[in-house]
C-alpha cells in the first residue's frame, strides 16, 4: 500500500473518516476531538495545499496524516531541542479504527519523517492528546522526545507535545 497525496474529489470521503475516527475515540473516553475539530475546512485546506496524504485500499482511506509547517502558537512556551533549525508539523495522524493495530500509524509517521528528510527539515513536532496512551506510546517507540505539554480550548486534558531531530 502506497501513501498518496489525498485530492479535493476526496473531500467528502476524507471527512467520513475522520468522523467515524472521532466516533470510535468518543467511545473509547478519549475526547480529543469532536464535531468543530477537525472540521471540512481544515481538511479542505489540508487537501488545496497539498499537505495531506492518505493510505487506500479497495477506494476507502483508511490512514492519513498532514505535514506542515503550521505552528500552534502555544508550542512557543516549550523548550525545543531545534531552535534555530526549519522544524516539520504532524497534524491529524490517524488511523480508521477497522485498520488499527497492523502497522498502519507507524507507516504514515514514517512517511512523515522520509518527507521531512527529502525537504529539508530539520526535525519533526507535533501534539498528541495526553489520554490517548495508543498513540503516546507509538510516537515514543519511533523516538520521539516530549517537550512539554499544552492545553487547548474546551479539552478535558492536556497535549503532550513530542519532537525528533531528523
Amino acid at each position: 500500500m502506497e501513501i498518496q497525496a489525498i485530492e479535493l474529489i476526496e473531500l467528502k470521503a476524507v471527512i467520513r473518516f475522520y468522523a467515524e475516527i472521532t466516533a470510535d475515540l468518543r467511545r473509547k473516553g478519549i475526547n480529543q476531538w469532536d464535531r468543530f475539530y477537525p472540521n471540512r475546512f481544515i481538511v479542505k485546506s489540508d487537501i488545496k495545499m497539498g499537505n495531506l496524504f492518505g493510505l487506500s485500499t479497495d477506494k476507502k482511506i483508511i490512514g492519513a496524516v498532514a505535514v506542515d509547517t503550521n505552528e500552534s502558537k502555544k508550542y512557543r512556551e516549550l523548550k525545543w531541542e531545534d531552535e534555530d533549525g526549519k522544524p516539520l508539523m504532524i497534524h491529524r495522524l490517524a488511523v480508521h479504527p477497522d485498520y488499527q493495530g497492523k502497522g498502519y500509524g507507524k507507516q504514515l509517521l514514517q512517511f512523515a519523517e522520509d518527507y521531512s528528510l527529502r525537504n529539508g527539515y530539520s526535525s519533526i513536532r507535533l501534539d498528541v492528546f495526553s489520554l490517548n496512551s495508543g498513540a503516546v506510546k507509538m510516537y515514543e517507540r519511533a523516538g520521539y522526545q516530549e517537550r512539554g505539554m499544552i492545553r487547548f480550548p474546551f479539552r478535558t486534558a492536556p497535549y503532550k507535545c513530542f519532537e525528533k531531530i531528523v
